[in-house]
Parts: C-alpha cells; sequence; structure tokens
C-alpha cells in the first residue's frame, strides 16, 4: 500500500482468514518512511474538517447530563484559534506542554493545536499529586501546562519547583498566575497552517506508571497513530463501519485512552463521546450507552468486572454495542462469557504496553478468542517468545513476549534515558532487533499468545515458575469473588508460597468454608502445584489509574505487616 485510504476507509481490508489478512497486510509509506511527511492532525480533523465538515467529531457529556456537539469543522477552526494562542504566549515547535485534564473538549483541543504547532504534549493525569506532578513537569520540561481550576493549586503550588515552566493555562477562568484558556483562544485567527512534521517528529510523552523505579517518559512519533490503527480497527471488527460511535471510561491521559479510542476515532472520522465520571459508575456507564448510542466502546477489565455485577443489564437498558475491546489483564473464560450473554457480543481482548501497543488482539468476527489468550499477532507485527539472548524459543515454551523493530508503533526512546532505552532491546543471534516487553508468556502453535505475568511477577515455588493470572481467574470465578491478585511470599522450604487475596462481591462475607473452598477451586481446575498456600479476605486492592492491580504493592504492603 502507498498512500493513506481514503476517509472512512480501514489500513486492514476485511476477510475471513487470519492469516491470510496479515500476509496481505501492507503498511502505508507515510508510517514506514522516515522522512515521509504526516501529521496527527492534519490526518485526522484537519481531513475530515475538508471531508465532512458538517460531520460530529465530538460530543461532550456533562454531568448534568446535558451535552454539546463539535463538527470537524469547529473543532478545527477552534484548534487553530488555540494554536495561535499558544505561539503569541511562546509555545513552539519541540517544546513541551503538560496538559493535566480529564475527558473534556479543552483536552481534545490542546491536543490537535499542539500537533498543529509541532509541540510534544505531556498528558497527564487528574489525581497524580503534587509529587507526581513536580517529577513528570521537571522531567520533561514543559514550558506550558493546561489545566482547570480544580487543579491549578497543585500546579501553582509546585511551580517555584519548575524551572522551564513560563506559561500556566486555567480553562475555567484567569487565575492569579494564569492565561484564560478560552478568553485568549477568542482572540486568535481560525487558520493555522500545520508544522510540516515527518513520520519521526515527537507528538507526546507518555509517563509509565512508575512500578518499578521512578517513572520513564515515552517519546512517541506521529506515526504512532497509524501504528494503532491495524489493532483498533480489527479488535472491533473492522471498523469503521455505518454508525459507530465510540465510548470508554479510560482517561485520554493514558495511552488506552488516547491511542486505543481518541486519536483513531477521529483518524477515522467516529465520534468520541467524552465523559469522565469521577469514579466509575457500571449502572451510570450502562445507562450511558443506551442513552447516546455508543456502538464500540473500550472498558478496562476492572470496569468490566464492576459491570459484571450489574444485574440483567440488557433487561433494563437499550443499549446497541457492536464491539467492546479490553486489555491490561487477562480477561479470562468467565469474563468473555458474561460478555456473550451481557453484551450480545463477544469482547475482544488485545495486548500492549505505554512503549509499544496493540501488537496482538483477538477479532471474533474472524476467528473465536481463546479464553486465556490475548490473541494473535495484529497484521502488521512480528511478535515472538525469546530467551534472555533474545533466540526465539519454540510454541509452548515460556519466554519473554518480544515485538521485531523497527515498526510505526514502536516509541522513539524514554526521554532523556537512552540506558533505559537501550535496556529495552536486545539483538537476538540472527541479527533481529526485539523489543523486549518485560512479559512473559508462551506463543502455541496456531499462533494464540497467551500472557503468564510481569517477568517480576512470576512467582517461583518448589522449583516452579507460576505466573498470577491463571490462578486470579480461577479464584474470580467463584460467585463470591469480585477481585483477586496473586503473589509469592518468602517460604524458607518452598522459596516462595503463593499467596491470594480475594475482594468479595457486596453483601458476601467470609463463611467457615470459603477460605478452603477456593484454595480447592484452584487445585481441581488449575493444579495442585500453584493452588495458594494462604488465601485473605481484604475490603480493596491497590490499583493504577489505569485499572491494573497493582501486585507489587499487594506485596510490598504483606512484607511489611
Amino acid at each position: 500500500m502507498t498512500g493513506l485510504p481514503e476517509p472512512g476507509v480501514g489500513l486492514v481490508a476485511r476477510g475471513a482468514d487470519w492469516r491470510a489478512i496479515r500476509e496481505a497486510f501492507r503498511w502505508p509509506d507515510e508510517a514506514v518512511r522516515p522522512q515521509a511527511r504526516f501529521n496527527i492532525h492534519a490526518a485526522t480533523v484537519g481531513k475530515w474538517a475538508k471531508a465532512a465538515p458538517d460531520r460530529v467529531g465530538l460530543r461532550i457529556l456533562r454531568d448534568d447530563g446535558d451535552w454539546r456537539e463539535w463538527t470537524y469543522a469547529e473543532l478545527d477552526r477552534a484548534s487553530a484559534r488555540l494554536a495561535n494562542a499558544f505561539t503569541a504566549r511562546g509555545l513552539k515547535r519541540g517544546d513541551r506542554c503538560g496538559l493535566l485534564l480529564p475527558q473534556t473538549q479543552e483536552a481534545m483541543l490542546t491536543h490537535l493545536a499542539c500537533y498543529r504547532i509541532g509541540a510534544v504534549v505531556v498528558p497527564l493525569f487528574t489525581l497524580f499529586g503534587e509529587d507526581g506532578l513536580r517529577f513528570r513537569l521537571a522531567d520533561s520540561g514543559a514550558v506550558h501546562v493546561v489545566t482547570d481550576a480544580a487543579n491549578l493549586p497543585k500546579i501553582l503550588a509546585i511551580r517555584d519547583d519548575l524551572g522551564d515552566l513560563q506559561t500556566i493555562w486555567s480553562v475555567d477562568r484567569p487565575a492569579h498566575g494564569a492565561w484564560g484558556f478560552w478568553q485568549e483562544l477568542a482572540k486568535g485567527r481560525d487558520s493555522f497552517a500545520d508544522a510540516d512534521t515527518t513520520t519521526e517528529d515527537p507528538a507526546f510523552l507518555s509517563y509509565t506508571s512508575g512500578t518499578t523505579g521512578p517513572p520513564k517518559g515515552a517519546l512517541h512519533a506521529h506515526r504512532v497513530l497509524l501504528g494503532h490503527l491495524p489493532g483498533f480497527e480489527t479488535h472491533h471488527d473492522f471498523l469503521p463501519q455505518a454508525g459507530d460511535a465510540f465510548w470508554t471510561p479510560a482517561d485520554w491521559a493514558w495511552m488506552g485512552g488516547l491511542c486505543d479510542a481518541m486519536l483513531p476515532s477521529l483518524f477515522h472520522g467516529i465520534p468520541v463521546l467524552a465523559h469522565r465520571m469521577p469514579k466509575f459508575d457500571p449502572e451510570r456507564a450502562f445507562d450511558l450507552l443506551a442513552r447516546h448510542r455508543v456502538r464500540n466502546a473500550f472498558f478496562p477489565p476492572t470496569a468490566l468486572k464492576l459491570m459484571r455485577q450489574v444485574d440483567r443489564p440488557r433487561e433494563r437498558w437499550d443499549f446497541s454495542l457492536r464491539s467492546v475491546g479490553s486489555g491490561g489483564e487477562a480477561l479470562g473464560e468467565n469474563l468473555l462469557e458474561w460478555g456473550r450473554e451481557n453484551l450480545g457480543l463477544t469482547i475482544n481482548e488485545f495486548y500492549g504496553q505505554t512503549e509499544c501497543n496493540l501488537v496482538l488482539g483477538n477479532c471474533a468476527s474472524v476467528f473465536a478468542p481463546r479464553p486465556g489468550s490475548t490473541g494473535q499477532a495484529t497484521p502488521g507485527f512480528d511478535v515472538a517468545v525469546i530467551d534472555a539472548q533474545g533466540a526465539v524459543l519454540p510454541d509452548g515454551e515460556v519466554g519473554e513476549i518480544a515485538v521485531r523493530a523497527p515498526n510505526p508503533v514502536m516509541f522513539l526512546g524514554y526521554w532523556n534515558r537512552p540506558e533505559k532505552t537501550a535496556e529495552k532491546f536486545v539483538t537476538g543471534p540472527d541479527g533481529t532487533r526485539w523489543l523486549r516487553t518485560g512479559d512473559e508468556g508462551r506463543r502455541e502453535p496456531d499462533g494464540f499468545f497467551f500472557f503468564a505475568s510481569r517477568t517480576d511477577d512470576v512467582i517461583t515455588s518448589s522449583g516452579y515458575r507460576i505466573g498470577p493470572s491463571e490462578i486470579e481467574d480461577c479464584l474470580t470465578g467463584h460467585p463470591q469473588v469480585a477481585m483477586a491478585a496473586v503473589i509469592g511470599l518468602p517460604d524458607p522450604v518452598r522459596t516462595e508460597a503463593v499467596t491470594a487475596y480475594v475482594v468479595l462481591k457486596p453483601g458476601e462475607s467470609a463463611g467457615p468454608d470459603l477460605l478452603a473452598d477456593l484454595t480447592l477451586r484452584v487445585r481441581e481446575r488449575i493444579s495442585p502445584h500453584v493452588a495458594p498456600r494462604a488465601v485473605h479476605v481484604v475490603a480493596d486492592l491497590p490499583m493504577t489509574a489505569t485499572g491494573k492491580i497493582m501486585r507489587r504493592e499487594v506485596k510490598r504492603k504483606a512484607l511489611e505487616g
């Protein structure tokens, strides 16, 4: 393929055979030629503002239930005005602009304006405290920050520690030390020439969760949008289709919300619903799906587990989902079956990480997802399981999941950390360069990949290397259990003892036989050698902002206790 497809056409051609689809796929020239011209704004809102100016690109849902729709032409003009306002206050190509907002129209406009300028967006999660913000803003050298009245005090409190920070914007109103976002936008011209960026020019700097050491900034180029399209299209069963409309509860500050939802939807001209709940409410989520005729959604596994607790959703709400994707933790057979019965579809699980996303996935319209599997290699990607030296392991053996480099979705490197970037890659005996994911898993002969655990979450017990995911899935299949985390704790005989922590469903209590029943369940359903030596009932489990259970934090608390 040379050149991008026409508006409304996917990169991946529909088919009935996954192998044939993969073999026929070709990256567009803009994705793989380093000096090709490509700009995220031009390829999304800019394209549709010309092709279909009155098409709805964004629907903002407020807490009071009212909403406001933005056409692509309106988004294009407003982002031009904002780009002019930003440049008038000194933001230039290559500068970093911190973005501390939830899912809002101002967040989308800031992304678009920065891409037009050639500046680099630094998405920041609104639940970050002063320490988390201080590190990321100082490390990135952000010169501008866009935020709201609720988060402005945190920025003002650390401003003196941020030597590079020059300008703060408040989307609510001008404030002491902050320019008024809308007031300055209104002064700008409604035209702006997009920066002549290449595929390799940086677009945004996304910080990892920092569960091992301080957070690292993964710098992504404009081509990252193209790199996400094959996985996005296929795990939504060949999106775009007529009537598609997208929503995710995942915050746009994270890779899942930004690149598994917002940006690829804009590329394909699919309306994006923006509504960030302060706390995820599963009943409200079902109501939102029905009221706003959402056809496509990305739900993190934790959201699905909470939605699973809602009684009779298809009887109570008239929603009509066409596709649901999920990633971040293994779903397991129970959630897949629940999705078929209660969402009316097969949830397509996918796999990726901040540095290299959507490289494995499922596509239920082509092949039946395998319970416990993260799917098969996405068109355009070569994925393997390797050993420590970078040699590809035979099918069935557990090793580290790796992705052949280079490819369009892969990050440019860690910001100011060349040594960490080098550690992320390994060159195998045959000369193949692989990006190491840090995740252990295996590939089966039919092409399905099975995630085992993070390399540092592996439990070593009685000579066995045990991954926690399968055990956790077994435990959450129990009718009384909502969530589970499994870790290894020091044991003088076994090296580590498999230990489980479970959160019960609302209204359930730990009866005298429950803990023994859970251990027996794992013994019988998986294997005696992975059965927990101890099971503890807890009120909650520590999770990242993206809904992943933090096993390392569970372990830390257990060791301290």
